[in-house]
C-alpha cells in the first residue's frame, strides 16, 4: 500500500472531526472518499497533507510515519493537493501558479521540467493558451484545471483531489473526471474526495463512506455503486 491511515482522530478544538478511521490506498489505484458536507473528507485530507494535527493515530506513506512530519516535506516524498475551493494565486500568472506547485523542485531550468509543464498542457489545453493571464481573471474551470495542473508540477506519488468538480458546469465535470481518469492512467495514484459521488465511483478502484467522521461502508467502486443504502443517500436512488 502506498498509504495507511490507522485509527485517525482529529479534532478541531473540543469537536471530533474525524474518530478512528483506517483506511489504505493501493498504489496506482484511484480510492475515493464520499459523503455529505460535514462528514470529514476534506479533514481527512489535510491531515494526509500535514495541514491539520493528529490526536491519536498515525499516516503512514511508503512504509514510512510521516503523520508528524511538516507539509513541505510530505510534498519531498511525494504527496501533493489539489484543494478545495482551487487556491489559486490570483495575482499571479499561470506560469507563476504553477512554478509554485514546483516550490520544492531545485530543477526547474532541467528538461525534466520542462516535460512536466508539457504534460499539463497536454492535459489542460487551455492553460497553454492562458499561460500569461492572471489566475483571477479566468473562468472556475479554467481555474480548477490550473488548481490540478499546480499539484502535478511536484511530480507526485500521490495526488490528493479535494471537490475538483464542486462549482462547474456538467460538461465541464465530465471532462475533469476524464482527465482524473487519465492522470490516474499515466501513473499517478489518486485520492478523491468528491460529492458526486456517480462520477467518483464510476472511476474508483476503492471507495469509502465518511458519515460524521467516521467510515460506515467501503468496497470496491462498483460495489458501493450497486448498495442500495449508498444510493437512496448519495445517488438518487441510482447511478
Amino acid at each position: 500500500m502506498l498509504l495507511e491511515v490507522e485509527d485517525l482522530c482529529v479534532n478541531y478544538g473540543h469537536i471530533e472531526a474525524i474518530r478512528n478511521i483506517s483506511f489504505s490506498v493501493a498504489e496506482g489505484e484511484i480510492t475515493t472518499l464520499i459523503g455529505a458536507n460535514g462528514a470529514g473528507k476534506t479533514t481527512t485530507l489535510k491531515t494526509i497533507s500535514g495541514l491539520r494535527k493528529v490526536r491519536e493515530g498515525k499516516v503512514v506513506f511508503d512504509g514510512t510515519d510521516i503523520t508528524h512530519l511538516p507539509p513541505y516535506a510530505r510534498v519531498k516524498m511525494g504527496i501533493s493537493q489539489s484543494p478545495e475551493g482551487r487556491g489559486c494565486f490570483p495575482g499571479m500568472t499561470v506560469r507563476e501558479n504553477l512554478d509554485m506547485g514546483a516550490f520544492v523542485r531545485r530543477d526547474r531550468k532541467s528538461a525534466a521540467y520542462r516535460e512536466d509543464i508539457e504534460r499539463v498542457f497536454q492535459l489542460f489545453p487551455r492553460l497553454q493558451e492562458r499561460f500569461n493571464q492572471s489566475a483571477g481573471t479566468m473562468s472556475g474551470g479554467e481555474q480548477q484545471m490550473l488548481a490540478i495542473g499546480r499539484a502535478l508540477m511536484a511530480r507526485p506519488r500521490l495526488v490528493l483531489l479535494d471537490e475538483p468538480s464542486m462549482g462547474l458546469a456538467p460538461r465541464l465535470i465530465q471532462q475533469i473526471f476524464s482527465i482524473i481518469t487519465e492522470i490516474n492512467q499515466q501513473g499517478t495514484t489518486v485520492l478523491l474526495v468528491e460529492q458526486n459521488a456517480a462520477q467518483a465511483l464510476r472511476r474508483a478502484h476503492q471507495a469509502h463512506v465518511l458519515e460524521t467522521g467516521e467510515i460506515v461502508r467501503s468496497g470496491t467502486g462498483a460495489e458501493l455503486s450497486g448498495d442500495e443504502s449508498v444510493k437512496a443517500a448519495y445517488l438518487g436512488g441510482d447511478l
